[in-house]
Formats: C-alpha cells, sequence, structure tokens
C-alpha cells in the first residue's frame, strides 16, 4: 500500500506542531516529525502527544530517512530553525536557517517532491521598505533585516527565489514569512513565548503584568505594535497549500492587523475574566537599537492565490487561546 506522507521538520516546536495536528486529522496522511525533543521536564514532546504521528525521525537521520521513502512523501514542511533573535551564535543560525534549508530546497527539487518552509516578518527590519510580499528579487535584496535572524532567513529567501528564476526548484515551493504567530504548544519556548502566554500567570492570579517601555516619543509606552497572528491560521494556509498545489512563491501570514501589545495584554486579561492591571518596564538596552516597533502584514497576495478563509482577529484568537488552552489543565493542542 502506498503511503502518503507528510514530513515536518521542527515538528514537535510550536507552529510545526500545530501543522502536525491539523495534517494528522487527514487520517489518510503519515505524518512524520523530525525534530529533537530534549529535555523530558521542558513538555516538548506534550505538544505531539494529542496525535498520533507516522514516525519520529532525528535531525541527523533525516536525509538518509528522507532518501529511502521519497518516493511516498508527498510535502515537506520545513519548520526547524533557531527562532531566537538574541543567539549570539551567528554560524548556528547560519546553518539551521540557511544551509538546512538549502539543502532541503535542493532535495525536493532533484527529487521533485513539494516544500513548504517558514520564512519571518523579521527579512523586513524596521520596515522601512514596507511589509509587501513582493517576490521580486530586487525586492527582497533591499530588505535589511535588524538581526541575524532575520538576516538568515531573508538570506533563504532570496536563495530560494533565484533557484526558482532558473528553474531549479521544487515543483511547489512556498516560503511563508510567520508574523507574530502566538497560541497552543508555545510553553518550551520560555523568554520567546508570545506576550499571551509569557502573562498568563500573572493574569490568572489577577497581578499586574510588566511590558516594555517605549523610546520613541511618538509611541506611548505599551503602544508598540506587532501584527498577531494566532497559529491556527499558519496550520489552516498550511493544510490549504497541500491541497492547492498550483500555488508557488513568499506569502506573507499575518492577521493583516496591526494591534498594541497593550491591547494584547488587555484582551488576555478580558478573557480571563480579570481587571487589567499593567505596569511598564525598562526594554533591555542590548535590544533598543533592533527593536521593531510595527509591524503589520500585506495579505493580498495570499488572497489572490486563492486562499478564502479570513484571519483571526485578536479578540477571537486571545478568547480561543485562554479558554481552550491557557486555562486548562492540558493546554496543548
Amino acid at each position: 500500500m502506498t503511503r502518503r506522507i507528510v514530513f515536518v521538520t521542527g515538528g514537535a516546536g510550536f507552529i510545526g506542531s500545530n501543522i502536525v495536528a491539523k495534517m494528522a486529522e487527514d487520517r489518510a496522511l503519515d505524518v512524520v516529525v523530525c525534530d529533537r525533543l530534549r529535555e523530558a521536564d521542558l513538555g516538548k514532546w506534550r505538544n505531539l502527544a494529542n496525535h498520533a504521528i507516522g514516525d519520529f525521525v532525528s535531525p541527523e537521520a533525516m536525509f538518509d530517512w528522507l532518501e529511502k521513502r521519497w518516493r511516498d512523501i508527498e510535502l515537506v514542511v520545513h519548520m526547524a530553525a533557531v527562532s531566537s533573535t538574541t543567539e549570539p551564535d551567528a554560524d548556528k543560525i547560519v546553518h539551521s536557517n540557511f544551509t538546512l534549508s538549502r539543502d532541503l530546497f535542493r532535495w525536493c527539487a532533484d527529487r521533485q517532491r513539494r516544500f513548504v518552509y517558514a520564512s519571518s516578518a523579521a527579512t523586513y527590519g524596521a520596515g522601512e521598505h514596507g511589509f509587501d510580499d513582493d517576490n521580486d528579487y530586487e525586492a527582497l535584496a533591499r530588505l535589511k533585516p535588524l538581526n541575524t535572524y532575520g538576516w538568515s532567513k531573508a538570506l533563504f529567501d532570496l536563495f530560494a527565489a533565484r533557484q526558482a528564476g532558473r528553474d531549479y526548484a521544487p515543483p511547489q515551493w512556498v516560503g511563508l514569512k510567520f508574523f507574530n504567530v502566538y497560541g497552543p504548544n508555545e510553553e518550551h519556548k520560555h523568554s520567546m513565548k508570545s506576550v499571551a502566554s509569557q502573562i498568563w500567570p500573572k493574569v490568572r492570579e489577577g497581578h499586574a503584568v510588566q511590558l516594555f517601555k517605549s523610546y520613541r516619543t511618538d509611541v506611548p509606552d505599551g503602544g508598540q505594535t506587532r501584527d498577531f497572528v494566532y497559529v491556527r491560521d499558519a496550520a489552516d494556509v498550511t493544510r490549504w497549500l497541500f491541497d492547492n498545489p498550483q500555488v508557488n512563491g513568499i506569502f506573507n501570514l499575518g492577521s493583516g492587523r496591526a494591534r498594541t501589545f497593550e491591547e494584547m495584554a488587555r484582551q488576555v486579561f478580558a478573557a480571563a475574566g480579570k481587571t487589567a492591571r499593567i505596569e511598564y518596564t525598562p526594554m533591555p538596552p542590548a535590544i533598543r537599537d533592533k527593536y521593531q516597533y510595527f509591524t503589520e502584514a500585506r495579505m493580498e497576495r495570499l488572497a489572490q492565490a486563492g486562499y478564502a478563509r479570513p484571519m483571526t482577529g485578536l479578540e477571537e484568537g486571545i478568547g480561543d487561546y485562554v479558554t481552550r488552552f491557557l486555562s486548562q489543565p492540558d493546554p496543548y493542542r
């Protein structure tokens, strides 16, 4: 019997495990996870515990496993990355976010397997060129990321676009520029968790929460904005791409609307039925000159490609996250 395999790197991570959960709803698919679980008490394995998977592969064994089973693979979803914007080891970042991505892209091109990968809104830097997911090579090259993480993601976007322009690409290749994703299965991320997840313990107890002060005169404390996108939308878009193999290119994946950190915090309090209590704390000096004060995804290209489902608004997303996950004994999807 022919297997239909969706292979997800970083499949035990935050976005990856939500994609695994969505794909695993289809029992005709074998969803194979490639990742490291590391310490048991960090709970990363719990991101997979509610869903049956077809196999679990260590990163060291990935290409051997792929080579043995390539005929059955319908899609490689590459979510593995060093996602910390403060990671000090640039070689580690480039190896994970560019070199590995490059090698998987080439493997998929050679074997004619489909490929979806995680890019990032960090490629836009301070947003001086806007947040338009223009796939033109010159437009991609103009972007000025603020940190090594953003640069590594931008470097691979350029590589993928260049290879596609040379007709050396997988039959489907899609980069998703994730904006500020929040939702279940982010407990293992510690300081890199979303604001909603980080403040939840204090919100639950009715205590005050801390947000960063602003260091711009035109932006009030807590008025820094992000395009917050619910992780459910990331999983839904990936499933839609699986069902629409004709779609290619790099696309923004956000809600399409910038909201302030204060608005997010207030929504968490509201969903918990608590009175909002917000205080402001100094931003660490190391990130002040690399801090994005505004992000907002242009979502027209994804809609033009045929994705018709509306993105989840902040009120609905935070309400769902708090009531169905954060406040539950089992907060994992």
